[in-house]
């Protein structure tokens, strides 16, 4: 008679499953990214967890391989740049894995050439006025991403429009937002990519509360 060994594992556990990158999802050409899979509303992570990346595009050091508490990502290249998700096994019951968690877009940066950026109409906003940051590059970029560490969660999607030979992209911002002073970045992506290979950033734009009517941007 012979013996047969089957391994069951369950799928789909009821916390919500979360991925992070450390210290940030927009990451440079050549550089790293730590990814770290949770669970419990961000509060614990998985000891053990697998990767997906959404595309399939083929990074071998993902392929049938779990990963213990984090996975250090680089030195990151153009292939590294997508859209992944997480699941992870439960310290409790080793057997029971969790729901895929929410898709996390890896950004990498320095692929393209460099945009610039302007606030229009100048550095100094009175008091009621919009201000305008430009993004614009003479490569035709399909999408421009502004991000802001203070501003905005993850970075702003904007459409590029044909403009002179090259391509730029205006977002308003009202004066009388508390955040609008901090630190500004451009990026530029192929209008044939998928939007997470990016040009380098800008030099970046730094904003500062003047008085109580103005903006020094």
């Amino acid at each position: 008679m012979s013996l047969m060994v089957v391994s069951v594992a369950c799928v789909g556990g009821q916390d919500k499953t979360f991925l992070s990158a450390q210290p940030s999802a927009v990451v440079p050409q050549g550089g790293n990214v730590t990814l770290r899979c949770y669970y419990r509303r961000g509060f614990n992570n998985f000891t053990n967890f697998t990767l997906y990346k959404d595309d399939r595009s083929h990074i071998p050091i993902l392929h049938s391989r779990i990963f213990q508490e984090s996975f250090l990502m680089g030195p990151v290249t153009p292939a590294h740049a997508g859209t992944y998700r997480c699941r992870g096994s439960y310290p409790h019951s080793p057997t029971e894995w969790s729901a895929l968690s929410d898709p996390l877009a890896i950004m990498v940066t320095g692929v393209h050439k460099k945009p610039s950026l302007l606030a229009l109409p100048g550095p100094l906003v009175k008091s009621g006025e919009t201000v305008i940051l430009q993004c614009s590059s003479d490569t035709v970029f399909g999408h421009f991403f502004l991000h802001s560490e203070v501003t905005f969660e993850e970075p702003l999607h904007l459409f590029g429009e044909l403009h002179g030979g090259g391509s730029q992209a205006n977002y308003s911002i009202s004066p009388k937002r508390s955040d609008l002073p901090g630190t500004y970045r451009c990026y530029g992506s192929s209008p044939l990519c998928v939007c997470t290979t990016f040009s380098l950033s800008i030099h970046p734009l730094r904003g500062r509360c003047v008085d109580s009517t103005s903006w020094l941007l």
